[in-house]
């Protein structure tokens, strides 16, 4: 469970990378193909068009971290569609990892220990429930 300033660490940083976004999607495409090189056949389409999908995804999961209930429907049909793009287990790892990495680079030192915090337990909410959802599933 998040707290509330957690959910305002991850809503203020966030605000703060949206101006950057086609950079900061990009960085964390390079940095997720370099940790898991076997995630990179798995997106078909332009990696413009796909950053823009990965941002427009995140901002709906960090707007509505204060109502966790309205996410895990989400979560959970975006994790079988990945389960059939052929996205597996250990990758959810990799694209936490990005996405820290990411962050961290894009923010500098507005990426302290405490919104490190707050985003590695965000994602690892997200990601337990897309895998819970596809244990689920097979």
């Amino acid at each position: 469970m998040l707290s509330n300033h957690q959910i305002d660490l991850v809503q203020d940083s966030f605000a703060a990378v949206v101006p950057i976004t086609d950079h900061a999607a990009a960085e964390f495409y390079r940095r997720l193909f370099e940790l898991a090189p076997d995630t990179k056949p798995l997106f078909r389409h332009g990696m413009a068009e796909q950053g823009r999908k990965l941002f427009l995804t995140l901002a709906t999961v960090v707007d509505a971290l204060d109502r966790l209930d309205t996410i895990v429907p989400v979560a959970r049909e975006l994790a079988i569609r990945h389960l059939a793009y052929g996205a597996q287990d250990r990758h959810y790892a990799a694209v936490g990892s990005a996405l820290i990495e990411t962050l961290r680079a894009g923010l500098g030192p507005a990426f302290d220990s405490a919104t490190e915090t707050a985003w590695t337990a965000a994602y690892t909410i997200l990601a337990d429930t897309m895998l819970a959802a596809v244990r689920e599933a097979i």
